[in-house]
């Protein structure tokens, strides 16, 4: 099922509320809240090395796609257009990181994968480690069919990493063209916007600003643990009543 987004849930409720007057009070709205704990240990370069990653390329660019291995994460979305692109620039990489979800399906990703000049499929990693990957990458991809509010897409906010998402309602409702990331909606578009985040540094700095201003409004983990504090607090004062 495709996902709204916040202000679109918002709207519902108050229609819900003013439907149901006796609600007015009980229904509470407290988005997703971020926090980012990338592993101060890591070493980029080990990193890039078990990936056999060309360190030496110059001015080398790691797109980063986080997903566990199955259909609706659609992991192989972009490999095709990538490696063309690598084969053309041999400084840009696509890597891919998750869980292994669906056997099968891994077993056709791996295949493909194996193939594809450019493209790196990684074992699922500990998540300080993906944090600090993230950090180190140049951008964070999604390539989802479908998403609810993607936690990886808001980890790179976070992070100050360039997000570039497929243009589907749930990537959409959290990542505002050209502002907080870039969308796409075919493998060769992302191709060109892709290419257009390298060769614009401007660009790059104003959308990495937004997404992190954007994550800290909206998404803030300490909003989050003081909403459902306060949420236990009234919870108790009405069990003593």
């Amino acid at each position: 099922m495709d996902s709204i987004s916040l202000w679109q849930f918002c709207d519902i409720l108050q229609k819900t509320q003013q439907g149901i007057p006796h609600a007015k009070g009980k229904i509470y709205v407290q988005s997703q809240g971020i926090a980012t704990t990338p592993n101060a240990a890591f070493n980029w370069n080990t990193f890039l090395q078990r990936s056999e990653i060309n360190q030496s390329a110059d001015n080398l660019h790691i797109f980063l796609l986080i997903c566990g291995l199955r259909q609706v994460k659609d992991p192989l979305y972009l490999v095709g257009a990538f490696s063309e692109w690598h084969q053309e620039e041999p400084n840009v990489y696509l890597v891919i990181v998750g869980p292994e979800v669906d056997p099968v399906f891994t077993r056709e990703v791996k295949a493909k994968v194996k193939r594809a000049a450019g493209v790196r499929l990684i074992a699922e990693m500990p998540q300080g480690d993906l944090h600090a990957v993230v950090k180190n990458c140049f951008a964070v991809v999604n390539s989802s069919v479908s998403e609810g509010m993607s936690a990886a897409i808001l980890e790179a906010m976070d992070l100050e990493v360039p997000v570039l998402a497929r243009n589907i309602p749930g990537n959409a409702a959290v990542v505002k063209h050209e502002v907080t990331g870039l969308l796409f909606s075919t493998p060769q578009e992302f191709v060109h916007l892709a290419k257009r985040l390298v060769s614009d540094p401007a660009l790059e700095k104003e959308i990495v600003t937004n997404g992190k201003v954007y994550v800290r409004m909206y998404h803030s983990w300490q909003v989050e643990r003081d909403t459902y504090q306060q949420l236990i607090r009234k919870l108790e004062g009405c069990s003593e009543d």
